[in-house]
């Protein structure tokens, strides 16, 4: 019986994050409110940016490479010592099929339409170095044991954070931009998880019960401050006033601090599926 409930985590995981990034496709690029609240943010990090501007403009010249060079780095000499070359391909076929479908979806699927909010901007969700810092963070905690999935789960959320919020200082991206990004991430995940299990990839230890409790509260915490911010710009932008652009911008980083950790906390969960 668990043996036929094993996929079942991964499907539910993929529909859901599918089901969720058009939500906010809808929202935030199909709707003129949530155009109009994206953009406050954008704004707002525009004008809040102060000594951030110089981490974010670094960190993201160095992001492509690093993360390929890293985690390749990193994958290898965790599949080296496993001996499981399987795991190492379906997790870098993972991310190779989320960098591409981030770019299709970008420039060739989907489209922003012009409601008087971003005159000539095109579409840029999703976000294509938050998909390459997701996916190189994807690619170490598929290949790693179930002893050490929490960790890599924790500094690749982190990693991933610091580049999608990094983006948006450096007005490359909008807060949507960098979610969605994380979701398509997210879903091919679930998708290697779903190859892992009708592989019946075994694991190295029991899985490790690990629920990154502390991880889990600071996103609950910034969900919650994430909707108040999103409410105070909503009112605000219906009043037509252009203020709150601070309180727009720190929403926007809230909602992504909170997607990168409720991604972790969720995957870690659904991964002990495999075990």
């Amino acid at each position: 019986m668990r043996t036929a409930l094993r996929p079942l985590p991964f499907v539910w995981g993929a529909l859901g994050t599918a089901v969720v990034f058009a939500l906010i496709y809808l929202v935030f690029v199909q709707s003129y409110m949530g155009q109009v609240i994206d953009e406050r943010a954008f704004a707002g990090a525009d004008a809040w940016k102060g000594d951030l501007i110089e981490f974010a403009h670094t960190f993201l010249n160095a992001l492509p490479a690093a993360s390929v060079i890293l985690g390749c780095i990193a994958a290898l000499a965790i599949v080296a010592f496993r001996r499981n070359w399987a795991v190492f391909f379906v997790a870098v076929a993972a991310a190779a099929l989320a960098n591409g479908s981030t770019q299709l979806l970008k420039y060739t699927v989907l489209s922003r339409p012009s409601k008087g909010v971003d005159v000539g901007l095109a579409n840029s969700l999703p976000s294509g170095h938050t998909t390459v810092a997701a996916s190189a963070a994807l690619v170490v905690f598929l290949v790693a044991s179930p002893r050490f999935r929490p960790l890599a789960a924790v500094i690749g959320s982190i990693f991933t954070i610091a580049a999608g919020a990094s983006t948006l200082v450096e007005q490359w991206h909008r807060p949507s931009d960098v979610v969605a990004g994380m979701l398509v991430v997210a879903f091919w995940g679930c998708i290697a998880g779903l190859l892992y299990s009708w592989l019946r990839v075994p694991t190295a230890q029991r899985p490790v019960r690990t629920k990154l409790w502390t991880l889990l509260w600071i996103a609950v915490v910034c969900a919650v401050g994430a909707v108040a911010a999103l409410l105070v710009t909503y009112f605000s932008a219906q009043d037509g006033a252009s203020q709150h652009l601070f309180v727009a911008y720190a929403g926007g980083v809230a909602a992504i601090v909170a997607t990168g950790f409720v991604l972790a906390v969720l995957g870690n969960r659904v991964f002990r599926a495999l075990g």
